[in-house]
């Protein structure tokens, strides 16, 4: 199969890796990829949100499969228009996808369908906000409605803080569009993990849990970012309260979509909160989590490529998806100032010597004459797995150790921050 990936982070790079290692893809393209993913895929030269010219390309080079990664081409549609081109393609149609492009909708859903979340309310007018606010008083969350690079979400602990990040998302439109409408959240307690499932419009299976670590700084303290690290299985994920989350939040929320007329088809990422009267939906995404996915996949036994076919063709029930009995750890290396203000171009050296005990998924790197230089806020993801995991994450700061380039900046606690 002639098999193209559409993105460009470390998320793709690691998809890539694991379709790489299937005896299915005969070769494998990534739409636009970046330095690391090039030695896996031939990379292709066409924006990740340029639907039209992802739909020509995909046409005129005879492809057989699109795994489309990212949410801004599944919110536009990417998955419809390549369908409709007669192509397959993994990915929620749009119609679907809006469980992330729109927290407004998600919430509205997980009402309708009491699917546990936290107390809400959502305004499109400024002042009805900042009145909500100030009658709930702090801690709080605020939310921009649509897509903002991860970054649309303030856990204010004033009312003062919430109060500001109500203005800057609907006044002056720091995310654009997406904050036109907000969500204001009761702020729940414990702690966050995540769980990716593959979904093929009525089954639902979990992979296994992760656990991200959003803030910049050590001790979750700083901005909040893509993702700074991960690891797999969480310790506070019990066997028992995954069988809770699949019976009150994971197949009821594919129900849910399919009762609606938007059969959810790829991957669903479940942000869950562990509270103490149980596990809480925080978010949904319509893809892969990054760094989620690095440990993720490196920690499955199954074919990739079988997988997301039975999830096109709605047969993941007649699917065994088989995972290591390990566990895993992905260390996010990244450029000093990342979320905020940043340099690109630095030369990146250790990375072969990296490669021995991890696999290194590159996030933001280019290829400039033979030399991988930074190219990106999150530049790179050690990965590894072992036994244990307190191996796995001893692992992956060892191998991180042989990498280095100017400013990189890294989190030294993760696996021990919550």
């Amino acid at each position: 199969m002639r098999v193209l990936v559409v993105g460009s982070g470390g998320r793709e790079h690691a998809i890539c890796w694991k379709l790489a290692q299937s005896p299915k893809v005969t070769e494998l393209f990534c739409a636009p990829g970046n330095g690391g993913i090039a030695q896996v895929a031939t990379c292709v030269d066409v924006k990740a949100t340029d639907v039209p010219g992802m739909v020509a390309w995909a046409k005129e080079h005879h492809m057989d499969f699109v795994m489309v990664a990212p949410d801004d081409p599944l919110a536009m549609g990417m998955v419809d228009a390549l369908e409709e081109a007669g192509i397959p393609a993994f990915g929620p149609r749009a119609n679907a996808a809006i469980i992330e492009a729109s927290k407004a909708f998600s919430k509205e859903l997980m009402a309708k369908y009491h699917i546990p979340t936290a107390a809400y309310a959502t305004f499109t007018e400024l002042d009805k906000a900042l009145a909500y606010i100030e009658e709930q008083g702090a801690p709080i969350v605020v939310k921009a409605d649509g897509l903002a690079l991860g970054k649309g979400v303030v856990v204010a602990s004033t009312v003062e803080e919430a109060k500001q990040a109500a203005t800057e998302m609907m006044a002056d439109k720091k995310f654009g569009e997406s904050g036109s409408t907000v969500v204001i959240e009761e702020c729940m307690v414990g702690p966050e993990v995540t769980v990716l499932a593959f979904a093929d419009g009525k089954h639902v299976v979990p992979m296994p849990a992760s656990q991200d670590h959003k803030r910049a700084f050590d001790g979750n303290q700083g901005p909040n970012t893509g993702g700074m690290g991960a690891i797999s299985p969480p310790p506070q994920y019990t066997p028992e309260m995954a069988k809770q989350c699949m019976e009150e939040i994971f197949q009821p929320t594919i129900d849910a979509l399919q009762a609606e007329g938007r059969p959810f088809h790829g991957v669903i990422y479940f942000g869950l909160m562990l509270t103490p009267k149980g596990p809480r939906v925080v978010e949904y995404n319509a893809r892969f989590g990054d760094p989620e996915c690095q440990v993720v996949l490196s920690l499955l036994d199954t074919d990739l490529m079988d997988v997301l076919q039975a999830c096109v063709d709605g047969t993941l029930d007649q699917l065994d998806i088989q995972w290591k009995k390990e566990a895993g750890c992905v260390l996010v290396l990244a450029s000093g100032g990342y979320p905020l203000d940043y340099k690109k171009g630095y030369p990146i050296s250790g990375l072969e010597e990296a490669g021995k005990t991890s696999v290194v998924f590159h996030a933001g790197t280019a290829l400039k004459d033979g030399q991988y230089v930074t190219n990106g806020g999150r530049v790179l993801g050690v990965t590894t797995t072992a036994p244990t995991l307190e191996e796995a994450i001893a692992n992956a700061y060892e191998a991180g150790k042989h990498i280095s380039f100017t400013d990189m900046h890294f989190r030294t606690d993760i696996g021990h921050a919550f």
